[in-house]
């Protein structure tokens, strides 16, 4: 990957705890300028410890970080203003009137207002009506909203989402997935971790899987989807069957447990000549009734690599 691209690089970043316990084991990875990146993984995977130590909040134990060629240990403050961070919780001063939120976060990098950026900023969010009032008013979704805002008020160009959707009801979800694709449109680059695979499944460029410490793989979406996203053929038969004949064992087909139906595993890579394969179930005597395909989700590859350990299910 071209340097010129990369605007996040972490090597060989490891986290032991001084009670021995291992939270991080040799995390590589490189993220692209204007990309979106889902880190998707199980409770304790190590997603938040991650995160944490790229904003500077935990020392990493081994390993360098770099955000746009900034030293997140040896040039701390430089790297440290090209990050945002919308942590899990809502924290968030009750009180206090949304816009001065988003100028008070501008003051603890050194910057003075910006009315233009702010209303700019405030509108991207649907917030602009809302300048006024005062956060405890707010409902859930634009908390979370506010939350976004006040990480994205001295212009970061990297903002780390932490499961930004943890307690919103669906429609909030879909509302801050569309939220997270003008951000990448105004050039931000986005990294996020969520326990919603759907959420990878429907923003991301490239997926990132960790668990027990480990990044297992990073992939972009659509090739890992295409390449461990198998597909199934279901053919209904008419009637039960006790075996599959001798005479379609060229198609590896499978009986399913109850004996009503044929079944084809197969991907991109493999094809399927599916005219070949009804005129030889219907010449071994077969009449089908019904024919269904289903691909593997996100999830389904999501559960798979994290059972394996390891990147090649």
């Amino acid at each position: 990957m071209a340097g010129d691209d990369m605007i996040l690089s972490v090597d060989g970043v490891s986290k032991t705890y001084e009670s021995g316990q291992v939270a991080l084991k040799d995390v590589s990875l490189a993220i692209r300028r204007g990309e979106i990146l889902a880190l998707l993984g199980p409770n304790g995977a190590g997603k938040t410890t991650l995160i944490s130590i790229i904003c500077g909040l935990v020392n990493a134990t081994t390993g360098t970080i770099t955000v746009a060629d900034h030293d997140i240990s040896k040039d701390y403050r430089q790297a440290r203003k090209m990050i945002g961070l919308v942590p899990q919780e809502i924290m968030l001063e009750p009180f206090e009137r949304v816009a001065e939120t988003i100028r008070f976060s501008r003051g603890l990098f050194g910057l003075g207002p910006d009315p233009e950026y702010l209303e700019q900023l405030l509108r991207t969010l649907t917030l602009w009506d809302k300048r006024n009032s005062i956060t405890k008013e707010l409902s859930g979704g634009m908390k979370r909203r506010c939350i976004i805002a006040k990480a994205l008020a001295h212009r970061p160009r990297v903002l780390f989402l932490d499961e930004p959707s943890a307690g919103v009801d669906v429609e909030l979800r879909k509302e801050m997935w569309e939220v997270v694709s003008r951000l990448k449109q105004d050039g931000v680059t986005i990294i996020l971790t969520t326990h919603y695979i759907e959420e990878a499944e429907a923003i991301a460029d490239r997926v990132g899987v960790i668990s027990q410490g480990e990044l297992l793989l990073v992939e972009e979406k659509a090739l890992l989807m295409r390449r461990l996203g198998r597909r199934q053929m279901c053919l209904h038969l008419e009637e039960v069957i006790d075996a599959v004949p001798a005479s379609l064992a060229q198609h590896a087909l499978e009986l399913s447990p109850d004996g009503s139906a044929l079944q084809f595993n197969y991907d991109e890579q493999m094809g399927l000549d599916i005219a070949t394969l009804l005129s030889d179930v219907t010449a071994a005597g077969f009449k089908v009734r019904d024919l269904e395909t289903h691909q593997r989700s996100l999830e389904e590859i999501f559960v798979e690599l994290v059972e394996t350990g390891n990147g090649a299910p």
